[in-house]
């Protein structure tokens, strides 16, 4: 683990770069062959289970290090992380370089929205097969990925006040507004679709568009203003029904679900976020639930690292990986859980860092796989490393 200052360092030198293309662990279901095994896996799973696997081993044991057939790409989500800790380093120590970087990538962003909708908004940056019947196209909207590049322009806009950025933070509003579909709403909660499309139920999603709408509302007219706040009463409202007796979310209430360590400490982060701002009733209570769960049922001794899942609905490779601890962290940051940031920081860099090289995963034999893969899952833990003081 670097210190402080090292960190400050790294941060720097990874957020600050005009390239930001990487590697990264959806490759091989990129790949044309790849999305064709994964497709057919979700179609005809008996079928697709072979060929899956063996792409699975292929990718892991073979071709980790290689990347035959793969090619480097950028992200939008990856640009927006890296503003944002950028800005965090900016918050700290001001710097002009700093924030002609965060530019840089704001620009990027404007660039790389998805065209024709109703405001600038982004996707995952790949074709993806969801479901049976369900294939996200590489730049269809979705509302876990445009949450980030919204926090990013928002936070230059409070930094600078630059309101040359206001008009897009408003056309994002337009997306979440016009684009997003409702997929089950009643007098008391609201639940919308993943992407642009009326396609599945998920719970962080509905964290992330209540944590959007908060950040919009200083922009938004009066009567635009009623509609987000009614909007983000009726998705908190949703999470708060969806919470289990013990504290934990499912990732989604149809099928055969999971309950995970990101995803669910996502869901705690939006809630966190969202109520400094906004009276969310009984939101404390609800967050420590949710906290408590994390500790004690992801929690490993002897490593103090985070595992991936609490209830599993397939079988995985990993042991650990990194976004579930970096984003654990961002998670003890907020709540400002020193003890937890003490022990859980140093743990991630002995566990994922060797040299220049951040992994993003530990597989069962205990090898480090995923080397500098800056979607899954180096952004989060540099966003983390920025916050540190």
């Amino acid at each position: 683990m670097p210190g402080l200052e090292d960190s400050r360092q790294l941060v720097e030198r990874l957020c600050a770069r005009d390239d930001l293309a990487t590697d990264d662990p959806y490759d091989i279901w990129k790949t044309r062959g790849g999305f064709v095994v994964k497709d057919l896996f979700n179609r005809r799973r008996r079928l697709g289970l072979l060929p899956a696997a063996a792409l699975t081993l292929f990718d892991t044991v073979v071709n980790n290090r290689a990347r035959w057939f793969y090619a480097k790409q950028e992200y939008p989500i990856v640009r927006a992380w890296a503003a944002l800790a950028l800005l965090n380093l900016h918050e700290r120590e001001p710097a002009p370089r700093l924030l002609a970087a965060v530019r840089r990538h704001l620009d990027w962003l404007r660039q790389h929205a998805s065209p024709g909708y109703s405001g600038p908004c982004w996707g995952i940056g790949f074709r993806q097969p969801i479901s049976a019947g369900l294939i996200y196209a590489a730049d269809l909207p979705l509302a876990t990925m445009t949450p980030y590049p919204l926090e990013a322009f928002v936070r230059y806009h409070r930094l600078t006040g630059d309101d040359g950025v206001v008009p897009v933070i408003q056309g994002i509003h337009a997306f979440f507004d016009r684009d997003l579909q409702v997929m089950e709403e009643t007098d008391d909660h609201l639940v919308m679709s993943y992407s642009a499309l009326p396609d599945r139920r998920v719970v962080n999603v509905q964290s992330y568009v209540m944590f959007a709408l908060g950040l919009l509302l200083p922009y938004l007219a009066p009567d635009r203003q009623d509609r987000a706040r009614h909007r983000i009463g009726k998705l908190y409202r949703y999470l708060v029904r969806a919470q289990r007796p013990d504290g934990s979310w499912l990732y989604s209430p149809d099928g055969q679900s999971f309950v995970d360590c990101f995803h669910s400490c996502i869901v705690l982060k939006n809630l966190e976020k969202t109520r400094r701002d906004l009276d969310l009733p009984g939101a404390e209570a609800v967050i420590a639930r949710g906290y408590a769960y994390l500790q004690e049922n992801f929690r490993v001794a002897g490593t103090g690292l985070f595992k991936r899942f609490s209830v599993a609905n397939k079988p995985s490779l990993v042991r650990y990986d990194l976004y579930d601890n970096a984003e654990m962290l961002n998670l003890a940051i907020l709540r400002g859980d020193t003890a937890l940031i003490a022990s859980l920081a140093p743990a991630i860099g002995k566990q994922f860092v060797r040299g220049d090289a951040i992994y993003s995963q530990v597989d069962w034999l205990g090898i480090r796989r995923n080397r500098n893969h800056l979607r899954w899952a180096v952004m989060p833990w540099l966003y983390a490393l920025s916050q540190l003081h």
